[in-house]
């Protein structure tokens, strides 16, 4: 294990932790006093610690903040094998295990929203509240555009579904690579290679609607008001299906509302800390 220290209170490792039952590497950065109220920061899809830094840094004279890198983000290397859910919460287990935390808040960003309601919703734990930037894990209404890329893949697949096992592993493989599959994805899924496509695929899929009822924390639910992935009404429905929530939306700002503006978020944060 590495650690790397720029000051008494701050500090970084590459942790060992084990996710589907295999030992991964993720970079772990922890910084703030050690007597600060524990604050754990998961970033979002394709996004890393480093883009949580505008706002981390404006919580770390109060909070003892720790950020870490999900595996294939960041500095943390890619895993061997893909993981969907199970394993992002297997990776959140470890570092908390790691840091000795049992109290504690959250402050996740998109997916990574969605991983500390599936988490929150499992966790005996004592979640003083969870500040979610841009949340992502509730459907949205799609487009006539989307519907017809997501029938034509089906109609594309169906007759290497019909193939025995190994001609049938062949040909799917085949059509994943081929140009006109790749055109259907969306830019994320096109940008994607081998196992961070496959989590990807299985991230994205993972919804969290029949879990916000069992998030006990204070939930407080926040949006840019230019925020194009994320839509209000996703915000208003998870909103309205988790127990105790609230919902703000930062002026100025877009999907990564803690870099376009840092100081609102901090203070929101701050104020359920206090509050």
């Amino acid at each position: 294990m590495i650690v790397e220290r720029n000051s008494d209170s701050d500090s970084a490792e590459h942790l060992s932790v084990m996710m589907d039952g295999e030992p991964v590497v993720v970079r772990l950065s922890v910084s703030g006093p050690e007597d600060g109220a524990p604050l754990l920061v998961m970033h979002g899809w394709g996004s890393s610690t480093l883009l949580m830094r505008p706002m981390i840094d404006r919580l770390s004279d109060t909070f003892r903040v720790a950020a870490f890198d999900f595996p294939g983000h960041g500095e943390s290397p890619v895993p061997k094998k893909g993981y969907g859910m199970a394993g992002h919460l297997d990776i959140v287990h470890g570092v908390l295990a790691h840091l000795g935390w049992s109290s504690y808040a959250i402050a996740g960003h998109s997916n990574g929203g969605r991983v500390a309601l599936a988490h929150a919703a499992k966790s005996s734990d004592d979640i003083q509240f969870l500040a979610l930037i841009a949340p992502s894990g509730i459907r949205r209404h799609r487009s006539l555009s989307y519907y017809i890329r997501s029938w034509s893949a089906r109609i594309l697949k169906a007759p290497f579904v019909l193939l025995p096992g190994p001609l049938q592993a062949l040909g799917l493989d085949w059509l994943r690579h081929s140009l006109v599959w790749k055109l259907l994805g969306s830019s994320d899924y096109r940008s994607l290679h081998g196992v961070m496509r496959e989590t990807f695929v299985q991230t994205v899929n993972h919804y969290v609607d029949n879990v916000l009822p069992d998030v006990k924390a204070s939930v407080l639910l926040l949006r840019g008001e230019r925020d194009e992935a994320i839509t209000n009404e996703q915000i208003e429905r998870m909103n309205y299906l988790l127990p105790n929530a609230g919902a703000y939306e930062v002026p100025g700002a877009g999907h990564y509302a803690h870099i376009d503006r840092p100081d609102v978020v901090a203070t929101a944060i701050r104020s359920l800390h206090t509050g």
